[in-house]
């Protein structure tokens, strides 16, 4: 019983990692780049492309380094599980 409570509550914390990731990328999406189009909604369509050309490099650094840490966060907990179901 014990062993499938502790599996149980080692997937769950993948899960929720999967789902963190999944949302964080939702956030970044909706309150990053679309900055450029509600701070200058009067605007051309060309003031609004160059915006998003501007915002675009850093949303993709920020992105990708908290998404990557995220992954390696569950990669290295997915495997702590394995090494500890196998111990």
């Amino acid at each position: 019983m014990l062993g499938a409570v502790s599996n149980t509550a080692s997937y769950l914390r993948l899960w929720a990692l999967s789902l963190a990731h999944s949302q964080l990328a939702l956030v970044f999406l909706e309150q990053i780049l679309i900055v450029p189009w509600k701070a200058l909604p009067n605007d051309s369509i060309a003031a609004q492309s160059v915006g998003s050309f501007i915002i675009w490099f850093p949303f993709m650094a920020v992105t990708f380094a908290v998404l990557m840490m995220m992954d390696v966060l569950e990669c290295f907990l997915h495997t702590l599980r394995l090494h500890w179901v196998e111990f």
